[in-house]
């Protein structure tokens, strides 16, 4: 039996039925910055408001909106759950070896403020993670370096989500970009060069901006030719790589453009003052930190030694993305070398395709079709899998044994048992949203906004960026949308398209999948609401920058556009 979507169940009004369509999102952030419900909790009851929403308001059969849940929390543990675990697990492995003292030092002798590692590890390093590997593995990685480092682990995860605003829209070497040419049309190149017009404005802006939810306007001064050197070294390489190679690289040549800019910068630029948070100042052991760690002088082999795990990490992620690497780990590689098909023949063993009973192909969506629904699992091909590689070579590297790695992956498990329920809760709550119709009814009422809608268009990419997670997963959820009304109201479709992306950016860092592993990899579980209040202020002011970047492309800038 199929259903046909609604997408204006109460009485044909789109307005009341958009209405009903937030509730769930509303009762969420209730949920988490008033109620201060546990996260696990939170995503629970979030998913069970959905669930009755879409059946009660939205006339879903009950079976199809269960297996919808049911089809993202499969999602949510692999790849997303997968890709954390294994992060938190090399992170640990490193601090069990006692590499990450070798680490935190070669960091300090960079430099001691607190203010250029940030810059170094949340703004360049992470967003290098997120051109090569996106899902939830920068934020994980960065934020557990910073901890590490001696950042409030609360802080540290908030000040990674923000910097992770920069990389998103060209995040797993341009996958976000690439996914939209087939539903809109429009060449990814073409799509690529218009974020490219949108994006460097915020990553130069970013670093600043960091640095100011740090520090303040009086200290950020001090250290303003290191955010400079960061924020333009990143900005004009994502502009260049963006307009000229195309959507697979920005990210990774403007993190390590930026990341080695920096780093050669501080070799002869230092700031007059170090700054370190108060409660370093008054405590005892800030000494040691400071002067006694940084004075230890290791070898350069020790010291990449010790990176050996995150290079090794970076490797394997980088290799896990490319082509034709990529399909053949999936089991849909095509060509003729030896290699990569026998290669294939594993990835298509170890790769799960399953229809979802009841949902596959028994949903007909806005363009009169049947939805495909299906449970895919890529046990080889996942970038956790990737991630697990180099924890198992780092048990060689770190010489340890058997049994203090196992330990070591026991608790990260632990640690991490709510957290991924959360997560799993919440993309299952994503999936509902969107086989029910509530998120096409809330694109359609922002669509409404006639000739204000060059104004509104980041905010379908920043909504659907809350809902699912993933920039990947908004542009293919509004990329039509976009498409079409931009047509309607005598706007660019293609600067549509880049208003849905760059405005998806900004929605990351309040997402709660994007919450939940930030304090899943900083030991923070069950104090999301935490986080969300603290991100929730700067992803509403980001979001006003990119809508005022597209309404004046629109018009007195419209010579940006490609």
């Amino acid at each position: 039996m199929t259903w046909t979507q609604n997408f204006t169940p109460i009485t044909d009004n789109l307005v009341l039925s958009s209405l009903a369509a937030l509730i769930p999102i509303i009762y969420f952030f209730w949920a988490l910055t008033i109620k201060r419900m546990k996260g696990y909790m939170a995503g629970i009851t979030t998913l069970l408001v959905a669930l009755a929403v879409a059946v009660l308001i939205y006339g879903m059969p009950a079976g199809k909106a269960v297996m919808s849940a049911s089809q993202g929390a499969v999602y949510g543990l692999l790849p997303i759950g997968w890709i954390i675990i294994t992060s938190v697990f090399l992170y640990k492995m490193t601090v069990k070896s006692g590499q990450f003292n070798i680490i935190r030092s070669s960091v300090l002798s960079l430099t001691e403020d607190r203010r250029l590692q940030a810059l170094l590890v949340a703004f360049s390093f992470g967003a290098f993670l997120e051109g090569a590997a996106g899902f939830g593995a920068p934020v994980a990685i960065s934020a557990a370096l910073l901890v590490g480092l001696g950042f409030n682990p609360l802080y540290a995860a908030g000040i990674c989500l923000i910097a992770n605003t920069a990389p998103v829209a060209f995040g797993a070497v341009g996958i976000p970009i690439i996914a939209m040419e087939g539903p809109t049309g429009i060449a990814a190149m073409e799509i690529s060069k218009m974020v490219g017009r949108q994006l460097p404005f915020l990553s130069a802006f970013i670093p600043l901006y960091l640095i100011l939810i740090m520090t303040g306007w009086k200290r950020s001064l001090e250290v303003l030719p290191a955010i400079l050197v960061s924020g333009f070294s990143f900005a004009i390489t994502q502009y260049l790589s963006s307009n000229f190679l195309g959507p697979e690289l920005p990210d990774i040549l403007s993190a390590l453009v930026s990341l080695f800019a920096l780093a050669i910068f501080l070799k002869f630029w230092k700031p007059k003052t170090i700054f370190r948070f108060a409660s370093e100042e008054t405590a005892a052991a800030v000494e040691p930190l400071s002067t006694a760690e940084a004075e230890i002088k290791y070898t350069k082999w020790q010291i990449f030694h010790a990176w050996s795990p995150f290079l090794l990490l970076t490797l394997f992620i980088t290799i896990w993305g490319m082509n034709p690497i990529k399909p053949a780990l999936s089991g849909h590689y095509e060509g003729n070398n030896a290699l990569l098909g026998g290669i294939n023949e594993i990835g298509k063993l170890l790769t799960f395709q399953i229809e979802v009973p009841g949902l596959h192909n028994a949903i007909i969506g806005s363009d009169g079709l049947p939805i495909a629904a299906f449970y895919k699992i890529e046990l080889i091909g996942a970038a956790g899998t990737a991630i697990l590689l180099a924890a198992i070579v780092t048990k060689f590297i770190a010489h340890m044994s058997a049994k203090d790695v196992y330990s070591t992956f026991v608790e990260a498990m632990k640690e991490l048992a709510k957290p991924i329920l959360m997560i799993s809760a919440v993309v299952a709550f994503a999936y509902v949203t969107n086989a029910s119709g509530m998120s096409t009814t809330l694109g359609m009422t922002l669509a409404k906004s006639g000739d204000l809608f060059p104004f509104f268009a980041p905010v379908l990419g920043w909504l659907g960026v809350f809902i699912t997670g993933s920039d990947t997963s908004a542009n293919l959820l509004f990329g039509s949308l976009q498409k079409v009304t931009a047509l309607k109201v005598g706007m660019e479709p293609v600067l549509a398209l880049g208003a849905n992306s760059s405005g998806g950016v900004t929605g990351k860092m309040i997402s709660p999948q994007s919450i939940a592993i930030a304090c899943a990899a900083v030991g923070l579980a069950g104090r999301e609401s935490e986080l969300l209040r603290f991100t929730l202020k700067h992803s509403l002011f980001l979001l006003l920058l990119v809508c005022v970047i597209t309404f004046l492309q629109n018009g007195v800038l419209s010579w940006m556009i490609p």
